[in-house]
């Protein structure tokens, strides 16, 4: 019998989610809603009689405070009332459904047998004049992603996981490569979503040919998913023509040459595992990670997202023999949250959709598992609307003696954790091609659907397994599934692997579909022999699944069986090293831009800081902040938000992730992809400079800094776009170098564009550089906002006419060409004296100039701490003596903060900075107003601090 409940709040005018589809509804010129009421739907499958139903509702779906229910005894829920419209929203046979499995747990705890399967979903009541069509038409554009969603049919029982079946086929396939032409090789790949180009499917082709066969089905796929730009960086790893020279690896030579150049003892891991590993004290070490999840969040923004962190989660948890997440990170780059949604491509989600479904996404995910959300940023750029950006981070700790895994012969393999299911097939391939307006039905079993509390129990054991020493080596089920994981692991020794062993969500999947699934929250471990009876006893006491699955061999050979049929043996050789590099010509010209001379300098500037603050790149990002937990674990010493009321950006945030200790850790990031447009390179080190400015700006130290680098990127197969990464990637060299700070980890991702019928999106040039450090006193910290009438107002730092790519020329329309540039002798030098001065306590607030430039920046710092400022342009150093107030108020040059000093303090700031640009341009008050001076005596601004505030505040309070 199949029960249906409905559960409602008792007031619709208190649901959030109901007020935020009445302001949709609004905006976009949706009429006859006048009110929305939203159902909760749960189809409980199974034997349980009535009263049984009852209680589950009452104790378990339902909070009887604030909410009402209705139960049938008939799959479809009761009619609508005459004066409304309904539409009901379920999730697609399939997908994962992550509240089933709580719901059938829950169910058992309470003792009740005979709950077969659960569906849920949502229903949407209207009221209005809104005809049935018209409702179904706005659900179907504005509260639900088809990929992994349908509007449920009156009458209709309701699909459960559980009820796709496809049925299973022992009979081994194989692909006829070895009678292929060239025309058929590049069909085979596109319509199997392979992603693999004509030169790798020659390749694969002429080794099969010299084994005297085919390769099975389940082999090719393996080969896609190993050889997948996502897995293997190909173009970074590639030889690339620039400039007369031939670039043999460029990763090797710009990224990972810095880092080993400067050889710092505190590195304890780069580049070898699934995350960088740093010192932190001498029980302890550090380890940070920052993924990507670009293409699959175009697709379905929720789940896409949401498995963005629960994968780099995973990635800090097979880091070593697995940390403990200690903070998250995101930065995200979205389309315009108000572009026309009548000029949007055909296949391309409305920005303001993305942008909910992947903040929900991470929030959710994040939320759940009970990691703080510490650190990020959102961008915003027309070049995102086919691919947005989602940059997920983890920073963790593990013990020290716990950072080296192996993996040796006559090891069981054991995978652990979650279900394997179709959602995720391809994930990794699909990360590796263009998107275009087919994009959700050709890649819809590309996205995964996360459940982050599978996840957060086994990551709660897998920390116990390792301290008991359980397992040997650990690795995430991520890009490419078991295919991937278990290949890597076994990658100098060989695996053997019997498929109809791994646990299922639903029965029917083929011998292929089980091995490159990339369902979520799985690991894989190897375990030695006399451990395994532990360590399976101990996962079962968690109630979290953990399923010897194969063995690692001493072959050097990936064997593969399914009932016991063998459908794949390769050798392991060939699988990592065999695919060939490619060879690709890059070429990069400056831009031809337009001069900004024609640009008049406006005799006040109030109304320029007004609009520069209302920009929606520099606009306050409460909305997406305030939904994440960022003091759980009660580690979070700086926080997103800081200030008088708790709402002023902060630079970086500092954590304490070992209660016992003051030690902290700061985190931060730097991204500009306007710079990008003019020069890569100087974007490159542009980046590396705000992320370590930021560090400094909290109390961090330049000399115990680690950075990331996340290449979000269009199609490599264009010699321009190629040029641009080359020239990102060497400042990426120098800029490392310059500072003095390692790359330990990083991420790329290519083919960032989305193909109309006439055109490509492509996104502009995105370099993210995330950084952490280690502080040795977290109690020295520094916020940004302003603590006091009465005290100094510095600016360190030097001042230049260079307005290219910033935020007050994009105001204008304009883009210029003189693109800020980071003097990389002087930026150290002047970042080491001022955390000399906050160290020695000389500092009471600090923040870093970046968009906006100075206007910006000491407006943030007075309305986040209510104190009134007055500054003096004319005492702003500039090497160029540069006299035009906009220039001087509103340029981006790096490496610049602003100070605050109390009176008595000045004497030894000023000499702890000696020898640096700085200089007293101001003075904080007991007003409400910030008053500008320019270089020719006259007060360019004159605002209340609480406007400029609410200017700021405004745009995206939400969305």
């Amino acid at each position: 019998m199949i029960w249906t409940v409905a559960v409602a709040l008792k007031d619709p005018l208190t649901d959030p989610k109901a007020s935020a589809i009445l302001r949709d509804a609004s905006e976009t010129g949706v009429g006859g809603i006048s009110g929305v009421q939203i159902d909760r739907m749960y189809r409980l499958n199974g034997t349980l009689g009535r009263a049984d139903i009852d209680r589950v509702v009452t104790e378990l779906l339902c909070d009887p405070v604030v909410d009402s229910a209705s139960v049938s005894d008939s799959a479809a829920p009761e009619k609508q009332k005459s004066n409304e419209t309904s539409v009901e929203v379920g999730y697609n046979p399939g997908v994962t459904d992550p509240v089933e499995n709580s719901v059938l747990k829950a169910v058992s705890d309470m003792g009740l047998l005979g709950l077969e399967s659960v569906s849920t979903g949502h229903r949407y009541r209207f009221t209005g004049s809104l005809s049935q069509q018209q409702a179904a038409l706005f659900v179907e554009q504005f509260l639900m992603n088809p990929v992994i969603q349908h509007q449920v049919l009156p009458g209709d029982a309701g699909q459960t996981s559980a009820g796709r079946d496809s049925g299973t086929d022992v009979k081994v396939r194989q692909v006829d490569l070895l009678n292929a032409d060239d025309q058929t090789l590049l069909a085979i790949s596109k319509d199997g979503g392979l992603s693999l180009n004509l030169i790798e499917m020659q390749t694969i082709r002429d080794h099969y040919s010299g084994l005297g066969r085919n390769p099975t089905d389940v082999e090719l796929e393996t080969l896609a998913q190993t050889w997948s730009e996502h897995c293997v960086h190909k173009t970074f790893k590639g030889k690339i023509e620039y400039e007369g020279e031939v670039i043999d690896n460029l990763l090797k030579h710009t990224v990972v040459k810095a880092t080993f150049d400067l050889d710092l003892p505190w590195c304890v891991s780069v580049f070898v595992d699934n995350a960088g590993i740093v010192e932190f004290d001498d029980d302890w070490h550090l380890c940070f990670k920052v993924e990507t999840h670009n293409h699959p969040s175009a697709v379905e923004p929720y789940g896409g997202a949401g498995t963005g962190i629960g994968g780099v989660i995973r990635d800090i948890l097979g880091a070593g023999l697995g940390a403990k997440p200690v903070a998250n990170t995101d930065v995200f780059c979205f389309g315009p949250p108000d572009f026309p949604r009548e000029n949007l491509p055909e296949g391309v989600l409305h920005p303001r959709q993305v942008f909910r479904g992947v903040v929900g996404g991470v929030r959710d995910y994040g939320n759940r598992m009970g990691i703080p959300t510490v650190n990020g940023a959102v961008l915003f750029d027309e070049g995102y609307l086919g691919n947005p950006i989602v940059y997920c981070g983890t920073v963790g700790i593990m013990p020290v003696g716990t950072e080296n895994k192996e993996v040796n012969p006559d090891r069981v393999i054991v995978v652990v954790g979650g279900r394997t299911g179709r959602d995720g097939i391809h994930g990794a391939t699909l990360s590796s091609a263009d998107l275009d307006s087919d994009a959700d039905t050709i890649w819809s079993t590309a996205v995964q659907i996360g459940n982050p509390i599978t996840e957060k129990k086994m990551l709660d054991v897998l920390l116990r397994a390792r301290d008991l020493g359980m397992y040997e080596g650990i690795t995430d089920c991520g890009a490419g599934g078991l295919s991937s994981a278990v290949g890597e692991m076994g990658e100098k020794c060989g695996a053997e692997v019997d498929l109809e062993t791994v646990p299922l969500k639903y029965d029917g999947l083929t011998y292929t579909e089980i091995w490159i699934s990339e369902a979520q929250e799985r690991m894989v471990l190897s375990v030695p022999t006399d451990k395994l009876d532990e360590l399976l006893n101990l996962f079962d006491s968690e109630d979290v699944e953990a399923t010897p699955i194969g063995r690692f061999t001493d072959s050097g050979r990936l064997v593969l069986r399914y009932q016991g049929v063998q459908v794949a043996d390769m050798e392991m050789g060939f699988l990592h090293d065999g695919v060939p590099q490619t060879v690709r010509k890059a070429v990069w010209a400056p831009p031809a831009t337009s001069s900004d001379s024609h640009l008049d300098q406006p005799g006040d500037l109030t109304h320029s800081l007004s609009s520069l603050l209302s920009t929606e790149n520099i606009a306050s990002k409460e909305w997406v902040i305030r939904q994440y937990d960022h003091e759980v674990q009660g580690t979070s010493v700086i926080k997103p938000l800081v200030g008088a009321s708790n709402d002023g950006p902060s630079d970086a945030a500092v954590i304490r992730p070992v209660l016992s200790s003051y030690k902290g850790v700061a985190i931060s990031n730097g991204i500009n992809p306007h710079y990008g447009l003019l020069d890569p390179y100087h974007m490159a080190t542009l980046a590396i400079d705000e992320a370590v400015r930021q560090i400094i700006a909290v109390g961090g130290r330049r000399d115990r800094t680690a950075i990331l680098d996340n290449f979000c990127w269009g199609n490599p197969e264009d010699s321009q776009r190629l040029g641009e990464f080359v020239r990102a990637a060497k400042g990426c060299h120098d800029g490392a170098l310059a500072f003095e700070t390692p790359f330990i980890s990083g991420k790329d991702s290519f083919y960032n564009e989305f193909n109309t019928d006439d055109s490509t999106i492509a996104i502009p040039p995105t370099l993210l550089i995330s950084a952490v450090s280690v502080m040795d006193d977290a109690r020295l910290a520094v916020s940004m906002d302003f603590k006091a009438p009465g005290d100094l107002v510095y600016i360190v730092g030097d001042t230049r006419d260079e307005m290219g790519g910033s935020h007050y020329y994009m105001l204008h329309n304009e883009l210029g060409t003189d693109v800020p540039q980071v003097d990389l002798e002087r930026a150290p030098q002047i970042m080491d004296a001022l955390t000399g001065a906050i160290e020695n306590g000389l500092v009471r607030a600090c923040h870093d100039c970046s968009e906006g430039g100075l206007g910006v920046a000491i407006a943030e710092m007075a309305f986040a701490g209510e104190i009134g400022v007055d500054v003096d342009l004319a005492r702003v150093v500039s090497s160029d003596s540069t006299d035009r107030d906009d220039h001087l108020l509103f340029s981006e040059s790096p490496t610049r903060f602003i100070v605050e000093i109390a009176p008595n303090d000045r004497n030894c700031f000023e000499a702890t900075l000696s020898g640096f640009p700085f200089s007293h341009m101001g003075d904080t008050n007991d007003s409400d107003s910030l008053a500008v001076v320019g270089t020719r005596g006259k007060t360019v601004v004159a605002a209340d601090i609480f406007d400029l505030k609410e200017a700021w505040q405004a745009p995206l309070r939400s969305v």
